[in-house]
C-alpha cells in the first residue's frame, strides 16, 4: 500500500537529489545493436513485449535473439531475476540460452517470473569459456548495482520512446503545409512531455524541423507517470507532481534521466568490470515482439569483451496512466476529426502499452455504444478511429467514458461531456440589451453550444463580420458584439455549426443607449413616486400594480437622474398598495422597449401641520427698518421660530429632523434635536433658524419638511426670505428725497404712492450709497425688493429738521 506524503516532505526529498544536467560529452545511444524477440503470457493471454508495461509473478516469458544468419560472433543470452539491492538472487533465478543453437530449447529462454522478483535483466555475452560463471558471479556479488542499472535502463528506454516519437512526427510534417508545423509542434511537445524551442517556429520553413530537433538528448522532460520520485505522491494533483519533478530542485533538471544515463551507467558498471568483461548498457526499443537494442559505444570482441545489459519491464503491479480530461468543457461529437484531449500520460503515444481504447457513450435513456479510439500525439489525445461514425438516438448530449487495456489489465480513463449539433434555431436572451455606441455581449440559447464553429454579424449593406464568443453552458453562448460605430436598427447573426450544413440566422435589434434604472421609490398613500437612474428622459410612462404614472419633472443629482412620476388615475384596490407590498413596475421607453423593475412599497411619509411661527430680529436692525408687505417675510437679519404638530398616532423622537430648502431645491438648513430643534412634547417640535445661517445667496420662498428614519415628508411652505437694504437715513427737499445706506441694489423700485405710479427704478448693478426718489406724500416711501417684487414694503420718512 502506498504511503501518503506531504508537499513539504516531497520538496525536501527533491532538494536532496543531486542535479543531473545535460552533458555535451555524454555519447548518445545512436548505434544499432542486435535485436531480441520476446512475448509474455499471463492467465492464458499472450502479448508481444511492446504491450507489456510490467511483469507479474507467474508470468511466462519467451525470449530469443533475432540475429542474422551470417552472425559470426556467438552470443550467450543470460537472464537474471533480481529481488533487491541487499538480497543476492538464487542461482535458480539465473538462466542461459545459446543463441547459435538450432533447437528452440537451447537457443530460447523460457522463464517463469518467480515470487519475490522485482527486476529481470538480460545479458548478451560473447561466448568464452567462463562467460556464464563470470556473469553469475557479478550479479550475485553486487545485486544492487544491477537493480539500479535495470531501473535506469527501463526509464531511459521509455524516455527514448517519447523522443523517437516526437522526432518522427516532426520529420513527418516537414513536407506538409508550411504552417502545419507551427500548429502541430506545440501539441506534440505537450503530448509527449518534450521540450519545445518556440524560436524555431519563427525561422524560415526549411530550417524549422532541424532547429526543433537540435540537442535531442535534452528534449525529453520528466514524465510524471514514470518518474520514480513522484510515484509515492498519492492524492495530490498530477500536474503539481509534474511541476515539482520538472524543476531544478527536483533533481532531474528540467529533463528526465535519459540525458545522464550513459554517464550514470558508466559509473555503475565500472564497479564490477573485469579483465574478462566490460558491461555495456543497451536501451531496448520495443515494437510488437521485437526489442531493438541501441548502444552508446561499439562493443568489443577482444579482452575485455563487451557484455550487453538489457532491462526487461519491472516486476510490479500494473499502473495505468493517470489520464485527465484536458477539455475546458463539453466537446462537439458531430465535429469532423473529434479529439478527446487527455493529459498526464505520454506513454500512450510512444508505446503499445495502452490498447483497444474505446469511448463508451451513454444516452439520456441509458442506452450505450462503444466507439473505437486511436491515440494521436499530434492531436493531443484520442481520436475516433472511424471518421464516419454517427451514433443515433443520443439526442443533443451524452456522457462518454474512456476505457482501454493497459498491458493485461483494463483501466478506466476520464469522462467527457459530448454534444450533438442539430438544426434547431437559436434565440437571443436579453433581446433589448443591444446598445449602439459601445461593445455589447449578447447571450444566445440553443442546442450544443460546443458545436458552434463560427458566428458572423451581418449589417444592412455590408459584408459579414466575424465575431468572437465563448460558451457559458451546455446550451448557451455569449457573443461579443462591437457596435461602437453601428446605427440603431435590425442586425442579423449567422451561426455555423459543426456537422450541420444549414446556417442558423438570428435576427436582433440594436437600440440607442437605454435608460439605466436604479431604483423606484414609492410610498404608501402617495400619488407620485421617484425613479432614479440615468437617461431617464427616455421614459415614456410607468405602470405599477395597475396604476399608470406619467413623467412630471426630471432633475439631476450628481451623475444620476431623478424623474418624478405622477399617477394618472386608479383602477381597483391594486391602485392603493399597502406598505411592504412587493410589486413590479413596467417602464415603457420612448423607442418601444419596456423594462421591468421590482418595487417595494415604502412606509407612508410623515405629514405634519405648521402650528405657528414668529419672526424677530436676530441682530442689529437698520436705522430705518422696513415694514414688510406680508407676515410671511423673513428679513435676512431676523430669526424664524416655528412649531409643527405630529399627525395622530405619531410621536416625535430624538432622531427626527427638519430640512429647510430654498426655491431652487437646495437644502439650506438641516435641523436636529439639540441643533435648532427642540421637543416641546412628543407631539410638538419647536424649530429655530437664523436667516443668516441659510447663506448669503439664499432668498425667496422657503419650504420645510420632516425627515423621519431617513424618509422625508412632503414639502410645505414656510416663509419668504428677503434680503433687505440697509437704510441709514432719508433726506427730503421740496423736489425729491435721497435714500442713503448700503446694499441699495436689493431695491427694485421706490415710489411715493402704494400704486407705484411715477416710481423710480434702481438700475441693475447699482453700487452707490445714495439714491434719489420722489418726495413722500404721506410720510412714507414704498419699496419693491428684488427678492419679492410682488410684495410692497414701506419705510417711514423722518420729519425734516427745523
Amino acid at each position: 500500500m502506498r504511503s501518503f506524503v506531504s508537499l513539504s516532505a516531497l520538496l525536501l526529498a527533491a532538494a536532496a537529489v543531486p542535479l543531473a544536467p545535460a552533458r555535451a560529452d555524454a555519447p548518445p545511444f545512436d548505434l544499432a545493436g542486435p535485436t531480441l524477440r520476446a512475448k509474455v503470457t499471463r492467465n492464458g493471454v499472450t502479448l508481444p513485449i511492446a504491450q507489456v508495461p510490467a511483469l507479474a509473478a507467474g508470468d511466462t516469458i519467451e525470449i530469443g535473439a533475432d540475429l542474422p544468419s551470417d552472425q559470426s560472433a556467438k552470443y550467450m543470452l543470460v537472464s537474471a531475476f533480481l529481488h533487491g539491492a541487499t538480497n543476492p538472487p538464487s542461482t535458480k533465478w539465473i538462466d542461459r540460452a545459446e543463441t547459435w543453437k538450432k533447437k528452440d530449447k537451447d537457443r530460447l529462454l523460457k522463464l517463469t517470473v518467480p515470487e519475490g522478483a522485482r527486476q529481470l535483466v538480460l545479458f548478451m555475452v560473447p561466448e568464452t569459456g567462463g562467460d556464464y560463471g563470470s556473469v553469475t558471479k557479478a550479479v550475485r556479488g553486487k545485486p544492487g548495482e544491477f537493480v539500479r542499472a535495470a531501473q535506469e535502463l527501463n526509464q531511459a528506454s521509455l524516455d527514448r520512446s517519447r523522443l523517437d516519437t516526437f522526432m518522427a512526427a516532426i520529420r513527418a510534417q516537414e513536407n506538409l503545409h508550411p504552417e502545419y508545423l507551427k500548429r502541430v509542434a506545440p501539441v506534440l511537445a505537450s503530448s509527449l512531455s518534450t521540450k519545445l524551442n518556440a524560436e524555431c517556429l519563427q525561422k524560415v520553413i526549411e530550417l524549422q524541423a532541424n532547429c526543433l530537433l537540435e540537442n535531442r538528448e535534452s528534449l525529453v522532460l520528466a514524465d510524471v507517470h514514470t518518474s520514480s520520485m513522484t510515484e509515492t505522491l498519492v492524492g495530490a494533483p498530477t500536474d503539481l507532481a509534474l511541476q515539482i519533478s520538472s524543476t531544478r530542485v527536483g533533481g532531474q533538471g528540467y529533463y528526465s534521466a535519459y540525458i545522464a544515463i550513459a554517464r550514470d551507467l558508466a559509473k555503475i558498471f565500472g564497479a564490477f568490470n573485469s579483465p574478462q568483461f566490460d558491461y555495456l548498457p543497451a536501451l531496448g526499443l520495443q515494437r510488437d515482439d521485437k526489442v531493438s537494442l541501441m548502444l552508446n559505444s561499439a562493443p568489443s570482441f577482444t579482452a575485455p569483451k563487451s557484455v550487453l545489459v538489457v532491462a526487461m519491464p519491472t516486476v510490479e503491479a500494473d499502473q495505468p496512466p493517470p489520464l485527465r480530461n484536458g477539455a475546458d468543457g463539453a466537446l462537439c461529437a458531430t465535429r469532423p476529426g473529434l479529439v478527446l484531449p487527455v493529459e498526464g500520460a505520454p506513454l500512450i503515444y510512444s508505446t503499445g502499452y495502452a490498447r483497444e481504447a474505446t469511448l463508451q457513450l451513454t444516452a439520456a435513456n441509458g442506452s450505450k455504444v462503444d466507439v473505437p479510439l486511436t491515440a494521436r500525439a499530434d492531436r493531443g489525445g484520442y481520436v475516433v478511429s472511424d471518421a464516419n461514425w454517427r451514433p443515433e438516438g443520443f439526442g443533443t448530449s451524452a456522457t462518454g467514458h474512456l476505457r482501454a487495456i493497459w498491458g493485461f489489465k483494463p483501466f478506466d480513463g476520464p469522462d467527457f461531456a459530448l454534444q450533438f449539433a442539430t438544426d434547431a434555431p437559436w434565440r437571443p436572451l436579453d433581446e433589448n440589451a443591444l446598445v449602439v455606441g459601445r461593445d455589447n455581449v449578447l447571450r444566445l440559447k440553443g442546442d450544443a453550444a460546443a458545436c458552434v464553429d463560427s458566428i458572423s454579424l451581418r449589417q444592412p449593406n455590408s459584408a459579414p463580420r466575424p465575431l468572437t464568443w465563448k460558451t457559458v453552458g451546455g446550451d448557451m453562448i455569449a457573443v461579443d458584439l462591437p457596435l461602437k460605430d453601428a446605427r440603431p436598427g435590425e442586425l442579423t447573426l449567422e451561426i455555423r455549426r459543426a456537422g450541420i450544413d444549414k446556417t442558423a440566422t438570428v435576427p436582433v435589434r440594436a437600440f440607442s443607449e437605454a435608460s439605466r434604472l436604479d431604483a423606484l421609490t414609492y410610498h404608501a398613500g402617495d400619488d407620485w413616486a421617484v425613479l432614479a437612474g440615468r437617461r431617464l428622459d427616455q421614459v415614456a410612462g410607468v405602470e405599477i400594480g395597475g396604476r399608470r404614472f406619467r413623467p412630471d419633472g426630471l432633475t439631476r443629482e450628481g451623475d444620476s437622474d431623478r424623474l418624478r412620476i405622477v399617477a394618472e388615475g386608479a383602477t381597483g384596490a391594486a391602485a392603493k398598495p399597502e406598505a411592504g407590498a412587493s410589486l413590479s413596475a413596467k417602464i415603457a421607453l420612448s423607442d418601444g422597449r419596456s423594462v421591468g423593475l421590482p418595487v417595494r412599497i415604502a412606509e407612508p411619509r410623515v405629514q405634519v401641520a405648521l402650528v405657528g411661527k414668529n419672526i424677530a430680529p436676530a441682530g442689529e436692525a437698520p436705522a430705518l427698518p422696513l415694514v414688510p408687505g406680508s407676515a410671511d417675510v423673513l428679513p435676512d437679519f431676523a430669526r424664524l421660530t416655528f412649531s409643527v404638530r405630529a399627525p395622530a398616532g405619531i410621536r416625535f423622537g430624538a432622531t427626527d429632523a427638519i430640512e429647510i430648502a430654498t426655491a431652487d431645491d437646495r437644502i439650506a438648513a438641516q435641523l436636529s434635536v439639540g441643533r435648532g430643534l427642540q421637543l416641546e412634547s412628543a407631539e410638538i417640535l419647536i424649530a429655530n433658524v437664523d436667516a443668516a445661517a441659510l447663506g448669503p445667496s439664499a432668498f425667496g420662498p422657503l419650504r420645510f419638511r420632516v425627515v423621519r428614519q431617513g424618509v422625508a415628508g412632503d414639502w410645505q411652505p414656510l416663509a419668504t426670505l428677503v434680503r433687505q437694504p440697509r437704510i441709514d437715513a432719508i433726506y427730503c427737499t421740496a423736489e425729491n428725497c435721497e435714500i442713503r445706506g448700503s446694499r441699495l441694489f436689493l431695491i427694485d423700485a421706490v415710489s411715493a404712492t402704494p400704486d407705484f405710479s411715477g416710481a423710480n427704478r434702481v438700475p441693475q448693478g447699482f453700487t452707490g450709497g445714495v439714491f434719489t426718489v420722489p418726495v413722500a406724500v404721506d410720510g412714507k416711501l414704498y419699496l419693491r425688493l428684488r427678492d419679492a417684487p410682488e410684495l410692497v414694503h414701506s419705510v417711514a420718512v423722518p420729519a425734516a429738521r427745523p
